[in-house]
């Protein structure tokens, strides 16, 4: 069972954000609903300092794993962030090409590693 860290139980709610990869994280939020991604929004960001100090307790690329679903919740909210502030709390990108089409080089790697996108050439 996934856990999140003393004082972040509120988050749990969100767990099924916990996604590892850019690719997951772009799937969820064009599959969710406009209410799903203002919970989501709502919820994480008055947390979003506390979780990046905590992240940032650790070099990059040695994130200990008890810590991943935060920090994988902390990169769902930096996907959704934009369809919120920007888009009206839009899924999609209004005015734009259908994003299924968009194929990113290292999007299903797991973020959290922080690997430079030159270390697999």
């Amino acid at each position: 069972m996934t856990t999140l860290p003393p004082g972040f139980e509120a988050l749990s709610p969100y767990l099924d954000w916990n996604l590892a990869t850019a690719d997951e994280r772009q799937l969820k939020r064009r599959n969710s609903s406009r209410a799903e991604l203002r919970a989501l929004y709502d919820a994480v960001l008055p947390l979003l300092p506390a979780i990046l100090a905590k992240a940032d307790e650790y070099p990059l690329g040695s994130l200990p794993e008890e810590l991943h679903p935060l920090y994988n919740i902390a990169l769902s909210i930096a996907e959704i962030a934009p369809h919120i502030e920007l888009y009206r709390g839009d899924p999609g990108v209004p005015y734009a090409f259908e994003e299924s089409r968009f194929v990113a080089m290292h999007g299903a790697q797991e973020t959290w590693r922080g690997r430079s996108p030159m270390a697999d050439i």
